[in-house]
Parts: C-alpha cells; structure tokens; sequence
C-alpha cells in the first residue's frame, strides 16, 4: 500500500512540474493567466489507455542518447493508414484544420516542431524528422518515417513517434506503445510512467514498433483536448504545455533529471500475466 502512494505522489509530482513549465515557457506566472488551459496535465490529455501493458523499461542510456522525433502519419496522406480525422470532423462536420491532410498530423507536427524545440533549449539531443512529403507509397523509400528509423535505430538512436489517438469509442486512451527490435530502456519506461503504456505486442505488433518506433498516444482526439487545440486561444499553451510534459519525461528517462523512486509500480512487474490485444482502431498507424 506504501507503494502504491509513493507511485502516486511522484506521478502527481510530475505532471505538477510539466503544467508549470508549461506555463513559465509562455511567460505566464500562474493558471489564471492561461485562459480555459485545463489545470493539470490528464485533464490536458484525457484518460490513459484501458488495456494493460506488464513491461518495464530497464536498459539505462547515456545521457547524450540521440533521439529522433517524428509525426505519425506524416508520410501516408490520402491512403491507407491516414491517421484520424478528430471527433470535430468526422462526428460535428467541423473544417480540417488543413485540407491537405487529417487532423491528426496537423496536430502531430505541432507537438513534433515544439518538443524538439524545447529539447534544444534544455541541452538534449533531440531533433525533428519530417519526410518532406505528404504521401510515399513504398514504405520502404528512403524518406518515410520507417526506412529513416530502422536506419537509425539500428545505430542505436531512440525514435518517438507523435501519435493522437482516434475518439471514442475507436480509441484507448494516451500511452506508449514500445519499440519492439531492441531492449526497452529508461526512456521507454518514463515516457510510459507520464503518459501510460500500451501492451507491447500491440495488435500484433505494429509495423514502427518492428522498425524501432516508440509510438506515443497523446490522447483521444475528442473532447477538452481536441476542443484546447482547436480554440486559438489555447492552442498554443496546450501544445506547449504537451511538448513539456514530453520533454521533461525525455530528461528523466535520460538521467538528465532527479526522480523519487525508478521502482516500477506492482501491477507491471515482469511477472505479471501476459495480456490479450483486442483489435485496435485502424488509423494507429
């Protein structure tokens, strides 16, 4: 029981330390001057995923570990595996907010540019990757998100992929979902320590995960989160507030941060009972 409340002070602990950051990166001084900006992190993002992952990230990295972060979808617009539209398009009949592509990667580039660009500030070696085309059919050319990460996971670099989910009830939630051509590290386990984390052979096993992939699910694209993006007014601290949280995860999975406890929470011990995969929503990769 002890152990339990420790787990939860820290994750309280940190997602207090992202909303702040979050705030000090625009210049405001406290939450009443973000206006309608949710009040911590998961009332940002929405619920975690539903389905249980029983892994632990152990590998430890070095503390100048490059990693590469993409947008999800950014190279399959207009075919197959597209990525999600939002709830405001495809259930309230909303405009994109780009035609030339779905809602998901306008939002996924946003948090991509914003979490590198923090990253940057912060000392770490972060960078962005963008194919430089909206639709690659041959998955295997040279400058999709899957020939650029099996390339340079296999050198050893970690890859983090921006997802956001589909709405419900097609979605799961925010987490990780693991990369699966190489031990899990600790960078691996904080991310899913903030944001959750999927089974990770996840329907299967996805396609950038085999390539070296760590997906990340922000949340569902429903709802306070979606409705935060879209309002001008709070677009920017919510993306902002989103790519520190991302950030600050970065930090403590590369040992560039204290944390309380690297004890993994009881529920997820290696021993755990493997868990089944229900069929996911088609537009996670």
């Amino acid at each position: 029981m002890k152990s339990n409340h420790r787990w939860k002070r820290r994750n309280l602990f940190l997602l207090a330390a992202g909303f702040s950051l979050g705030l000090n990166t625009l210049g405001l001084t406290n939450a009443a001057e973000a206006p309608l900006l949710p009040s911590t992190n998961h009332s940002i993002t929405g619920p975690r995923t539903r389905l249980k992952g029983y892994w632990v990230g152990r590998k430890p990295v070095s503390p100048s570990l490059k990693i590469v972060v993409m947008a999800g979808h950014a190279d399959s617009q207009g075919m197959h595996g597209s990525g999600t539209s939002g709830a405001a398009v495809d259930l309230r009949g909303a405009a994109p907010m780009d035609p030339r592509m779905r809602d998901e990667l306008f939002w996924n580039q946003l948090v991509r540019d914003a979490v590198a660009a923090i990253s940057k500030k912060r000392g770490l070696s972060v960078t962005a990757y963008d194919p430089g085309a909206l639709s690659i059919a041959d998955a295997n050319d040279p400058r999709t998100n899957w020939s650029v990460a099996r390339k340079r996971s296999s050198k050893g670099d970690y890859i983090l992929e921006i997802h956001f989910d589909a709405y419900s009830p097609h979605g799961y939630g925010s987490g990780l979902i693991p990369a699966l051509n190489r031990s899990l590290n600790s960078v691996d386990e904080s991310l899913a320590i903030n944001f959750g984390r999927f089974p990770r052979i996840f329907r299967g096993g996805l396609g950038g995960p085999r390539r070296g992939i760590s997906i990340l699910e922000i949340g569902m694209l429903e709802g306070d989160l979606e409705a935060n993006l879209r309002n001008p007014k709070t677009r920017e601290a919510t993306i902002q507030t989103i790519a520190l949280r991302i950030t600050n995860a970065l930090e403590l999975g590369v040992g560039r941060k204290e944390k309380e406890s690297s004890n993994p929470p009881p529920d997820e011990a290696d021993s755990a009972p493997p868990t089944s995969n229900p069929q996911a929503n088609s537009v996670v990769e």
